[in-house]
């Protein structure tokens, strides 16, 4: 008698933690969304992927069938094409890609995109680098190539445009 007492308490028990379990699961509550953790983790993927790059020389115009030099959009069509996003070839094109998204609520893997430079009047897009997270971009421009710099201080907060999300 006490077998069949404990394997109705067992059952009890078991079909209570699974409705539980499926009613946290049907609501979300306790799980992360998938798709935001799917792309923060692609995110951290691109940037792990570029910080390999460091150093890696800077050449207006490079070429995106080599990783001997980049230039600013060449190195983020290169590291995005590595996890399945496929970018356009220049900085203002790939200013238009994705949803925009503003700079309070950046995501690691986000691009972010600059009127700096020769080019630059304020207004369009000369340059683009993707958020690294705690306020870090990786980019690469003339010396010293592939970096990560301050997205809030200097140049970079002085000519920061927008930013899109694509992942």
């Amino acid at each position: 008698m006490n077998k069949q007492k404990w394997l109705k308490q067992a059952i009890v028990v078991t079909m209570c933690t699974t409705i539980g379990l499926t009613s946290l699961a049907a609501t979300g509550i306790g799980t992360a969304p998938a798709a935001a953790a799917s792309a923060t983790s692609k995110g951290q993927n691109i940037i792990s992927l570029g910080k390999k790059y460091m150093g890696v020389r800077y050449q207006f115009g490079a070429s995106t069938n080599t990783t001997r030099n980049f230039d600013c959009s060449s190195f983020t069509k290169y590291i995005f094409s590595k996890y399945g996003v496929n970018l356009p070839r220049t900085s203002v094109a790939q200013s238009k890609v994705g949803k925009a998204v503003s700079k309070a609520n950046l995501r690691v893997g986000d691009l972010v995109f600059f009127s700096s430079g020769s080019r630059a009047n304020g207004k369009n897009v000369t340059h683009v680098a993707v958020y690294a997270g705690n306020g870090k971009i990786l980019h690469t421009y003339g010396s010293p190539g592939v970096t990560l710099s301050n997205l809030n201080a200097g140049n970079w907060k002085r000519t920061y445009l927008k930013a899109r999300r694509v992942l």
